[in-house]
């Protein structure tokens, strides 16, 4: 059986269109279908059928799709079998959008500068999802939210960086009272369903403060600019630069003292990527040091910390 088949398969059910599936794997749609067709002949039997521009698995489908990403999974790890050498091999990392930009980047550089070899497949997504992800084994590793639960044994952490809550708001309230603000302008706040907009809220809560709600999304680099635009004030973690340019923001200090959000990778235990992940956690803390050293020795600058 043709693996590469199989793994068109699994993408064209994940994409959700054999359209998608072909722009994902950088080939034609014709050949996607092609590949479908070689692999249903070979199966014996349909397995997914096409409704327009979409796809829907069928029930043979369905029941070979997990199998085949386990198959896929140990295909991949062949590679490092083979392979006694650190520097070769993939390794399949878990991020945020917010940590994609403001701390892989810093981290992959130094990693690939010293391994070379290696392949990185890295999957978008958050906090909440990328634990279970890790748990199970398919992602080696993750750079995560700490989440407010106990950890599975099966899974290792490390802190990179600690994020403490601050007033984002126009530059042209600089040295202005943080809760006078947070009572009186508008609050774009930060989702509740993420840690982070919830320990916001919690913040809120302790102090007793009930803001005039405008907006509430997930995206921090969208409250940034709406913040700058005039539309209100928000409660965000201080998140890894960089933010958007061009923007005239301040960073308030808040006078109640409450604990950081902490940021930091976690790691299955079990994964046979270990000297790989073990690699990037090292390049990892080299590439954090200073942000989290700075975290440690003072607290934020309340009026230029400017974007």
């Amino acid at each position: 059986m043709n693996t590469q088949f199989l793994s068109t398969f699994v993408t064209v059910v994940d994409k959700g269109s054999m359209a998608s599936a072909a722009r994902q794997l950088n080939i034609a749609p014709a050949t996607v279908a092609q590949q479908i067709h070689s692999l249903e002949r070979e199966i014996g039997t349909l397995l997914i059928t096409r409704c327009g521009r979409t796809v829907t698995v069928t029930e043979a489908g369905a029941r070979i799709l997990e199998r085949a990403r386990v198959l896929l999974g140990d295909v991949a790890d062949l590679h490092t079998v083979a392979n006694d050498d650190v520097t070769a091999g993939e390794l399949r990392l878990g991020a945020g959008s917010n940590a994609l930009i403001g701390m892989l980047p810093d981290i992959l550089a130094l990693m690939v500068a010293r391994f070379p070899g290696i392949n990185v497949y890295i999957e978008r997504s958050t906090s909440v999802k990328m634990y279970p992800l890790v748990e199970a084994g398919e992602l080696d590793a993750a750079i995560v939210m700490q989440g407010p639960f106990s950890l599975s044994k099966r899974i290792g952490w490390k802190l990179l960086r600690e994020e403490p809550l601050v007033l984002l708001a126009p530059a042209s309230m600089a040295g202005r009272d943080p809760h006078e603000l947070l009572r009186n302008e508008p609050l774009i706040r930060y989702d509740r369903n993420h840690w982070g907009g919830h320990q916001a809220d919690r913040y809120l809560r302790a102090v007793g403060i009930t803001p005039h709600e405008r907006f509430e999304l997930n995206a921090l680099n969208a409250i940034a600019v709406m913040v700058d635009r005039g539309l209100g004030v928000s409660l965000v973690p201080n998140w890894a630069r960089p933010w958007p340019e061009g923007l005239r923001l301040v960073t308030l200090e808040l006078p109640h003292e409450f604990e950081p959000n902490r940021v930091g990778v976690i790691w299955s235990r079990s994964t046979i990527r270990i000297r790989l992940v073990n690699a990037f956690i090292e390049e990892a803390q080299r590439a954090m040091l200073p942000q989290l050293l700075s975290s440690d020795k003072s607290h934020l600058d309340s009026e230029l910390a400017c974007v």
